[in-house]
């Protein structure tokens, strides 16, 4: 594609914070793995195939839309946490964060009346929503939980890990969702 909009730049850097996601929630499941509590691992190892799974999305949307599509490298990301309650806050500040690049990129496709690329990201706009609000959640438990780390593993285990059905609604990821 010759004339590339701001839109597509946009979409083209959010396939990377897409990815980076999908990294750091890796080393958060891998320290919770190590730390024995094999439930908020399990939980955001499952995170972790979302944020790459969002990022195939992107892709498949390129790819649809005859646009470029590259598979950047990712950013750094943090492996050292002090604590369950330091990770979380890390996950939702990441979440916010991802909300902020969705809405701007939604702004951006309408500003340049883009309506199909409008039009995709309101299905990432409602996954905001969710993920700010579980992310949110978790960590008033955790906060409440203090140092009983057993209160936590039961809620995720109670909660979260529920193997809700596949968004039908869901745009298609390159090769398929994991």
């Amino acid at each position: 594609m010759t004339d590339e909009s701001k839109f597509h730049a946009l979409l083209r850097d959010q396939v990377r914070s897409e990815f980076t996601a999908a990294q750091q929630y890796l080393a958060i499941a891998v320290w919770l793995d190590d730390a024995d509590l094999p439930q908020l691992a399990a939980h955001f190892y499952a995170q972790a195939v979302e944020e790459r799974n969002h990022a195939m999305m992107m892709v498949r949307y390129q790819l649809d839309n005859d646009l470029t599509a590259t598979i950047p490298s990712v950013g750094e990301v943090q492996n050292e946490f002090a604590s369950v309650e330091e990770l979380v806050q890390l996950a939702l500040t990441q979440e916010k964060q991802v909300t902020e690049q969705i809405t701007t990129l939604a702004r951006t496709a309408r500003d340049e009346d883009d309506y199909l690329g409008e039009q995709f990201l309101q299905w990432f706009l409602k996954e905001q929503v969710e993920e700010v609000a579980s992310m949110t959640t978790l960590l008033t438990i955790v906060r409440r939980a203090g140092d009983d780390l057993f209160h936590v593993e039961d809620f995720v285990a109670r909660e979260l890990a529920r193997g809700d059905a596949a968004d039908a609604t869901a745009p298609a990821a390159a090769g398929g969702a994991l």
